[in-house]
């Protein structure tokens, strides 16, 4: 195999499989991604059918990149011939005892920035519209037509073939040793032997941690053992795609859900569950209390989705202290671009590949990444506190 390449890729999930796939696009004369395990396995943060797309989200930065996120996902459905947005609308939700409707306020002030419409619910208009719905009086509703399912392991199916397609090498079962950042190059220690490329993408996910003093990079990555559990419910049918929404309950737990899709059951978990790892702490098996969890706020909230749990799986999230993407090029360093998708980037995973392969072919993107950044306070203050929660 070639050991010279304009760029190299490590990682093959989500972002590593789109910034493969637009760096082709953008021209890039022979690039290399380096995978660790099989190509679209589900070892990494891209396993599991579903991710949940919406534009309601806790930041105007983020709504306001939304409108090229569908795009770019539009074309890569074009050129695969694979379908993998799902529409079927989105759901925030917030109990009285939880905040009611100011806790959904975030969310009303990004969309309103970025011009994007959303309908406001009462308690009575979600319970006619949505009568699966247990919830209390004075519960707020907030309604968006865009949410839906990003089929996050089609996506990397996709993405993968259409790079090799455009003659973008893989190599996988390569474990990535050490990286030396040379002006204007990069050589990548492997497994495999010492690659040489002008540009460098670093999508690794919770291994990130692994790679980032040869980075340069310090700030403190942070991750979480999470777990998601589909449900054998009761009507599995009220609960079809056309004719329940994703959805996000904003009360004391975070929970969050998706109408039936990849498995005959409904897909219900719990954001941010805390229990802390390192890299090689992820465990694959599921943990019996969350699951007890999940049933017990589908009995309380989502009765007829309730039933026996058909199958639990875990995933990790990666996060910098203010639990916000890292998306950017290393300093002093235009070449190398570093991505970290704090546990919610499924749904931006093809625009990110995009902008990766603009920052490394253009050295520049037209969206705006600013609060992205590695100078931000929240990964040069070493003294910064960490917040973890996206639904404040």
């Amino acid at each position: 195999m070639t050991r010279t390449y304009s760029h190299i890729v490590i990682g093959a999930g989500a972002v590593g499989s789109a910034a493969a796939h637009w760096l082709a696009r953008r021209g890039a004369a022979r690039a290399l991604v380096l995978e660790q395990f099989d190509l679209v396995n589900a070892l990494g943060s891209s396993g599991d059918h579903s991710r949940i797309i919406r534009r309601s989200y806790h930041r105007a930065e983020y709504a306001r990149l939304t409108d090229a996120m569908f795009e770019t996902w539009a074309q890569v459905e074009r050129d695969s011939g694979l379908r993998v947005y799902t529409r079927t609308g989105g759901l925030d939700l917030a109990p009285p005892a939880d905040g009611g409707s100011a806790r959904l306020d975030p969310f009303r002030t990004a969309m309103d920035a970025a011009g994007i419409g959303y309908e406001d619910l009462t308690t009575g208009e979600l319970r006619a519209r949505y009568p699966q719905w247990v919830v209390p009086d004075g519960t707020a509703a907030l309604y968006q037509e865009d949410g839906g399912i990003i089929d996050i392991r089609r996506s990397v199916s996709a993405h993968t073939a259409l790079a090799m397609a455009a003659g973008v090498d893989f190599l996988p079962h390569t474990r990535v040793t050490g990286v030396d950042v040379r002006d204007g190059s990069v050589a990548v220690r492997t497994t495999a032997g010492t690659f040489e490329a002008g540009g460098l993408v670093v999508a690794a996910a919770s291994w990130l941690g692994d790679l980032m003093p040869d980075l340069g990079l310090t700030y403190r990555l942070t991750l979480s053992q999470e777990q998601v559990d589909y449900v054998a419910s009761r009507r599995l049918g009220a609960f079809a795609p056309d004719r329940f929404p994703i959805w996000v309950w904003h009360g004391a737990d975070v929970m969050y859900g998706f109408p039936v899709y990849g498995e005959a059951a409904v897909k219900v978990a719990r954001d941010m569950r805390g229990e802390l790892i390192t890299s090689d702490g992820r465990r694959h098996e599921p943990v019996a209390d969350e699951t007890a969890r999940s049933l017990r706020f589908l009995e309380a909230h989502l009765p007829d989705a309730a039933g026996p749990s058909f199958v639990a799986r875990t995933c990790v999230y990666d996060m910098p202290p203010d639990r916000e993407f890292v998306l950017d090029t290393v300093p002093g360093h235009p070449h190398v671009a570093v991505f970290n998708g704090a546990g919610h980037a499924g749904k931006f995973a093809s625009l990110v590949g995009s902008v990766l392969a603009d920052l490394l072919t253009a050295g520049a993107t037209p969206h705006d990444i600013a609060a992205f950044g590695l100078a931000r306070p929240a990964v040069v203050d070493p003294d910064h506190v960490p917040q973890f929660d996206l639904h404040a």
